[in-house]
């Protein structure tokens, strides 16, 4: 059965980037936001598993590196944002990792990206539910997982389309910044803790979206 799943990493203080990057251009890899997010997503770019998709060599083989390969091998589709998009067009290169198709929530319409390795960009302007279904039909009954950013993954979950959430939490508090789970809500969202995984560098909690 394919479920919508989500994964993010954080800070123990729960930010999932620095302040957020103003300005355009090349700029953001110098930006506070920048050094946020690579101090959170440190114990990715290490491991074997996520080099190994990027086409670079190295890398650690441990179990944080096993659950990334766990996370590829699930989806069969995805759904991010279009700044997440627009933003990763050019590092992800010719050949993207994510090696399915991309389903980009987005209010400006724009011809579907064909890229190497079974990546496709499908810039849906019809909705989050729309981009979710669409991404649904397109999984082969595999997962559909949320890549990103933090604001879209934050309106699937407070819109109930969300089956399981993975975060991943770095020991570090950055003490400002991008804060995931931030924003009023019409009524609490119960989750089920399904599985605790810690590590040096990182700790993998998993939980389910059990609704309001």
């Amino acid at each position: 059965m394919t479920k919508v799943t989500a994964q993010m990493s954080v800070s123990l203080d729960g930010y999932y980037a620095g302040p957020r990057y103003q300005g355009g251009g090349n700029g953001w890899m110098d930006s506070a936001e920048a050094a946020g997010f690579f101090r959170i997503t440190q114990w990715v770019t290490e491991a074997l598993a996520w080099r190994e998709r990027q086409g670079l060599a190295g890398g650690e083989q441990n179990v944080s590196s096993g659950i990334i390969a766990e996370s590829f091998e699930a989806a069969g589709a995805y759904v991010m944002g279009r700044r997440m998009a627009d933003g990763g067009e050019d590092p992800w290169g010719e050949e993207p990792p994510f090696h399915a198709p991309v389903f980009v929530v987005t209010n400006r319409p724009r011809e579907t990206l064909v890229r190497k390795g079974g990546t496709t960009f499908t810039y849906v302007t019809e909705g989050l539910a729309a981009a979710v279904d669409q991404a649904r039909a397109a999984a082969g009954g595999r997962n559909v997982a949320v890549a990103g950013g933090g604001t879209l993954l934050r309106r699937v979950l407070w819109s109930g389309l969300l089956d399981e959430l993975d975060l991943h939490v770095a020991p570090v508090v950055l003490g400002t910044g991008m804060r995931l789970l931030d924003g009023p809500l019409p009524a609490p969202i119960e989750l089920t803790p399904a599985r605790v995984v810690p590590t040096p560098q990182v700790t993998h909690l998993r939980y389910t979206v059990n609704g309001r």
